[in-house]
């Protein structure tokens, strides 16, 4: 029977040969036919000949969770063959490099194996070694254009767009698609029954990764200063805001940069960069993922004590140490939530996919000026780096930044005197002012013990008073990070809590779930601290199963610490592979507790 816009398929190649431009003209035509289309690279991290693979999910339902069953192998790496052989789906197709015979060791009864000749034709087409690898990448676009029913004409209009400035470039792609396409109608049965038909269901949508949408989101957000050290997967968000802030941030009339983009020694510099903008007034941030978190530490306990806003995005991949560098996880909830020595509780944001992380950017630098205080924006690399298909981003011309409580030189001017830290509102929120405003304005910023008036201290209960107050200010934050996303449904006695990049693949597993007659209400934790709504959800159910990517169940051990509801309650659901998780990973999880609790 035929599947229509409803299967997955897998490409398997080598890192370094060119694959993801390919990879990408694929997505992108199934996204140009409106078809809900997500897809999911997975690369290692070093810098040439390791295995890689690009998993692209079509769903008419719009589910864009990884799913780990594929109905279609693209194998062209001989090396992972016996692999990408077993994964194949029972009933599926395996297309491969026929240029060089394949192992029948590797042949699957259940399995048909489409062989093109993919190096053969294209040795024949070009020249050139480097232009040949290029080309067999082409050429298998192609030839799945033809087996799954891919539009040729949005391929075609897809190269022109890109080569527009390079006619020789489009005309040697475009020979490649037709040599695959032309040989896969030839030789097969076009299209497959798991084919694509169009539709209209991407019309208000934009396909962008999460650090792309949120390095506009810095731009959009007043952001003018960003200090960065390299490191995967947070290299692409600075990259973004620098192509932004050079097209959207230079004066129109001196071509003067209107921005400062600062790569520092290591990631305690680049956070020292922002924490000297922060104070002088700029909207300042820093990228990075978890290694940089962990030397940042000291910065950020200062940042925190002197009450400095600061932006700290973290692209989450697997730990600890150096880890798996390619690879997501969560790994980072605790360490963000309590970040550096001493009493410390830092504002946290966790976007679901590209959407949020423009969204969560903005509203960052509005908690951090609101609350003088640095907060966190965790994503991770599934976010970061993969393509997800959104809705398209608003753009508010009438978007003013919240800067919070600044003194103008007017109200200076009226202030008998002015003391940094003195809570006058009894909000735990004290007044800042800018250097070089007022001369009533300036003041003395210390990393060290200091009381309410500014002045440095020793004395435990000056110093206990301004901690508590402190405290008392990111207590208030709880009703000003974004909301938690919560969905009923009558009947439901057991709860699934979430966060982040956990969302597609949750949503996905509660529909499952409600097929099979089991009702199941729904929490997605967007901020920290949590909103008094997680506390009520958690305690509405006699089981909450909070499902994350890690292995120490990080979000459980926060709610247990922040809410009070007791381990009873929360039983963990967690996958620490390194992969987007799926559905599968949360069906499985909730059945086994649900058969232990019933």
């Amino acid at each position: 029977m035929d599947r229509v816009n409803e299967f997955a398929f897998k490409i398997a190649t080598a890192n370094g040969t060119g694959s993801a431009s390919a990879n990408s003209l694929i997505m992108r035509a199934i996204f140009r036919m409106g078809i809900p289309v997500t897809g999911k690279n997975v690369f290692p991290s070093n810098i040439q000949g390791l295995p890689t693979w690009y998993e692209i999910r079509v769903n008419r339902h719009g589910y864009t969770a990884r799913t780990p069953d594929f109905d279609l192998m693209v194998a062209l790496n001989p090396a992972t063959y016996q692999r990408d052989a077993a994964e194949v789906r029972s009933g599926g197709w395996m297309l491969f490099d026929s240029t060089w015979p394949l192992d029948e060791r590797l042949r699957r009864p259940d399995v048909t194996y489409l062989g093109i000749p993919l190096a053969a034709m294209c040795n024949a087409e070009f020249t050139g070694v480097r232009e040949r690898i290029l080309m067999k990448n082409v050429a298998y676009a192609g030839a799945l254009a033809a087996l799954l029913g891919i539009d040729t004409d949005i391929i075609r209009t897809l190269l022109t767009e890109k080569y527009a400035k390079k006619q020789a470039l489009k005309d040697s792609n475009q020979r490649a698609v037709d040599i695959g396409f032309d040989y896969a109608r030839e030789h097969f049965p076009c299209p497959l029954p798991i084919r694509l038909e169009a539709m209209d269901a991407t019309k208000d949508c934009i396909l962008i990764d999460g650090n792309t949408a949120a390095g506009l989101g810095c731009l959009y957000a007043g952001a003018t200063v960003g200090a960065w050290y390299p490191i995967t997967p947070a290299t692409s968000l600075m990259e973004a805001f620098a192509g932004f802030c050079q097209r959207y941030r230079k004066d129109p009339d001196t071509a003067r940069n209107r921005f400062a983009v600062l790569q520092a020694e290591d990631e305690l510099a680049a956070l020292g960069m922002v924490i000297g903008a922060g104070w002088a007034g700029a909207r300042a941030f820093t990228p990075t993922a978890g290694p940089g978190i962990s030397l940042m530490s000291e910065f950020i306990g200062l940042a925190y004590y002197a009450e400095i806003p600061a932006v700290i995005f973290d692209v989450q991949r697997t730990g600890p140490s150096t880890g798996m560098p390619t690879r997501t996880q969560q790994g980072d909830l605790m360490m963000c939530a309590y970040a550096s020595h001493g009493d410390t509780r830092h504002v946290c944001l966790y976007p679901a996919d590209p959407r949020e992380a423009f969204e969560m950017a903005v509203a960052a630098f509005d908690l951090s000026e609101r609350f003088q205080t640095p907060v966190f924006v965790l994503s991770d690399l599934d976010i970061g780096m993969n393509d997800w298909m959104v809705k398209r981003l608003t753009w508010d011309d009438a978007y003013v930044p919240d800067r919070g409580k600044v003194l103008s030189a007017e109200q200076l001017e009226q202030v008998k005197t002015f003391y940094r830290y003195l809570d006058v509102d009894g909000d735990g929120i004290p007044y800042r002012t800018l250097p070089g405003v007022h001369p009533k304005g300036a003041y003395f910023t210390r990393g060290s013990g200091h009381n309410r008036f500014g002045g440095y201290t020793e004395d435990g209960e000056e110093y206990a008073d301004v901690m508590d107050r402190i405290a008392r200010k990111i207590q208030r934050a709880s009703q000003a990070v974004p909301a938690p996303e919560i969905r009923t449904v009558p009947g439901a006695t057991v709860g699934i809590i979430t966060v982040g990049g956990c969302h597609a693949a949750c949503v996905e597993a509660v529909d499952l779930l409600a097929r099979d007659g089991v009702k199941v209400d729904y929490l997605r934790v967007r901020g920290f601290p949590f909103a008094d709504e997680v506390r009520a959800f958690a305690e509405s159910h006699a089981v909450n199963f909070v499902v994350e990517q890690n292995r120490d169940a990080q979000l459980r051990s926060l709610l247990m610490l922040e809410t009070g509801v007791p381990i009873t309650r929360l039983e963990s659901v967690r996958y620490n592979g390194g992969f987007p998780m799926s559905a599968h990973h949360v069906l499985t999880g909730v059945r086994a507790k649900l058969e232990k609790v019933a």
